[in-house]
């Protein structure tokens, strides 16, 4: 038997970093796996399509809060409605402004309700059931996203806006309910286009009753 018998095998050097990447990956993996999530993080609650459930892109999510944080100044109150993914890029506290206002979100999705008393249960079929200490018109700034685009889901979410609001609504819904978003809560269309996280097959659009910087 030769000495070359008794040698442990040696991998090669592109074998071994090939290995190495394997295992640092897998390493990666698992601590991404394990690591708590960020309650406020838009994949902390997943999409449901069967409640007409689009996240927006981080990108979009980070316009909208610093718009609603602009329009309601320091100190002011924010309702979004049915815009959860805005409401958890506003608590992320990422967007400058954001610990100087206070903001609720209203969602049918009970999952929501992580967010303790900042969560209210919402049914648009039921626009005006809302807590007794919900005051009417107690919010500056009013951000609604319409879970259908139908003229009867956009009528019952108006009463709710229209209960809600001080003044400032800031709308995002379909592009084709624009006619409908001017006769029922006179609001205009803006140039900025709304992106989500998954494509959707109808163009979206923002609509406002004030002079807004999403207009240019």
């Amino acid at each position: 038997m030769s000495d070359s018998d008794d040698e442990i095998p040696q991998l090669s050097a592109a074998t071994l970093a090939a290995l190495q990447e394997f295992y640092r990956e897998e390493r990666d993996w698992f601590v991404q796996s394990t690591a708590p999530v960020d309650k406020y993080s838009v994949g902390a609650v997943e999409e449901d399509w069967r409640m007409s459930q689009f996240w927006y892109s981080d990108e979009t999510a980070t316009r909208l809060v610093e718009e609603v944080i602009q329009e309601a100044g320091k100190g002011g109150r924010i309702a979004c409605l049915s815009a959860p993914s805005v409401y958890q890029k506003l608590k992320q506290g990422v967007v400058e402004g954001s610990d100087g206002v206070s903001a609720v979100v209203l969602e049918y999705d009970r999952r929501f309700a992580t967010y303790g008393q900042e969560f209210i249960f919402y049914d648009y079929n039921e626009p005006l059931a809302l807590p007794e200490d919900v005051a009417p018109q107690s919010f500056d700034v009013v951000l609604a996203d319409p879970p259908y685009l139908s003229e009867e889901c956009l009528n019952k979410v108006a009463q709710t806006v229209k209960y809600l609001a001080k003044g400032k609504v800031l709308l995002c819904t379909g592009a084709i309910m624009e006619e409908h978003a001017e006769k029922l809560m006179g609001l205009k269309i803006c140039s900025f286009l709304p992106k989500h996280n998954k494509n959707l097959a109808n163009e979206f659009r923002c609509f406002t009753n004030y002079p807004s910087n999403l207009m240019s």
